[in-house]
C-alpha cells in the first residue's frame, strides 16, 4: 500500500526528533520522538502531569505517536490541504512550535487574518501566491520566519544550531517533494529573495520595477542582476503580480 503524505511527512519529522531524551533545559522536559511528557499526558487524559511517569514517555511506542502527531499537530495545522512540500515545512513546524503558532507564521506572510485556523481565505491566499512565485518561494519564506522565531527564544543558545540543522533538512526535503531544488546561491539580496520579502504596497513598487526593467531591455540596456528573464517575461510578471497581489488583498479584507 503506498504511504499517504502524512506518513511520509511523519517520517520526515522523526528523522530529526530522535528518541527518548530530558534535557534540563528543555523547557518540555522528559520527551520521546519529539512527544514530550505534558502532551502524552493531555493524551492520555492523565492528570496532574506527575501522574504520568516518565517510564511513559520512555515507553512511547511509534503507533502512538503516530496517533497524536495526526490529531494534535497534522489536522489540527490542515497540512493534508497543502501543496505537497509545503505541508511538510507546516507540519514540522507545528511538530517543533505548536500548530496555532505555525499557522498563524504562514497567514501572516500570506497577508491574511492571522487567526491560527486555516480556512477558504488562507488556502486561496497559498492558490494565488503558489501561481505568482511557485510553492518553493513559500516553504523558503515560512521556513525563514521560523527561524526569525526560534532565534528570538530564550533556549536559543542551546538548541539554536540543533534547530538551524533541522530547519535547513526540513527545507532541502520540502524543495524536493515539490518537485524543486534548492537554488544555489541563496545570496539574502538576490531578486527572488527580495520578491518574498516585500509585501503591503512595496509590490507594486516591486511591479512597477519589473515593468520599467523590462521596457528597458526593450531598449537595449542589459540588466544581468534579473536572473536573465527576458523583457517579455518581466512584463508579463509584472503584470500578473499587481493583479494576483490584488487578489490576495481582496481575500484579506474578505471582500
Amino acid at each position: 500500500m503506498a504511504e499517504t503524505r502524512f506518513e511520509i511527512c511523519l517520517d520526515e519529522v522523526l528523522r530529526r526528533e530522535g528518541g527518548y531524551a530530558d534535557h534540563p533545559a528543555d523547557p518540555g522536559g522528559a520527551t520521546n520522538m519529539g512527544i514530550t511528557r505534558r502532551t502524552l499526558a493531555r493524551w492520555r487524559g492523565v492528570s496532574p502531569l506527575p501522574a504520568l511517569d516518565k517510564s511513559e514517555v520512555r515507553n512511547l511506542t511509534r503507533a502512538e505517536a503516530a496517533q497524536i502527531y495526526r490529531a494534535e499537530y497534522w489536522a489540527r495545522s490542515r497540512a493534508g490541504a497543502l501543496p505537497v512540500g509545503l505541508d511538510l515545512a507546516l507540519f514540522d513546524f507545528a511538530v517543533n512550535s505548536g500548530p496555532t503558532r505555525a499557522v498563524m507564521t504562514l497567514q501572516r506572510l500570506l497577508e491574511v487574518p492571522a487567526d491560527g485556523v486555516i480556512g477558504p481565505v488562507t488556502f486561496a491566499a497559498v492558490r494565488e501566491r503558489a501561481a505568482l512565485t511557485g510553492i518553493a518561494s513559500m516553504i523558503d519564506a515560512l521556513c525563514d520566519w521560523r527561524l526569525d522565531f526560534l532565534e528570538g527564544l530564550t533556549t536559543y543558545a542551546v538548541f539554536g544550531r540543533g534547530w538551524r540543522k533541522r530547519v535547513a533538512a526540513i527545507r532541502e526535503a520540502a524543495h524536493a517533494m515539490a518537485g524543486e531544488s534548492l537554488p544555489q546561491n541563496l545570496q539574502p539580496h538576490s531578486w527572488s529573495s527580495l520578491m518574498n520579502a516585500l509585501s503591503g504596497y512595496r509590490t507594486y513598487i516591486v511591479a512597477a520595477f519589473m515593468l520599467l526593467a523590462g521596457l528597458a531591455q526593450i531598449a537595449g540596456v542589459e540588466l544581468p542582476a534579473l536572473d536573465g528573464q527576458s523583457a517579455g517575461q518581466l512584463i508579463m510578471e509584472a503584470i500578473a503580480f499587481i493583479f494576483l497581489r490584488k487578489g490576495i488583498a481582496t481575500q484579506a479584507r474578505g471582500v
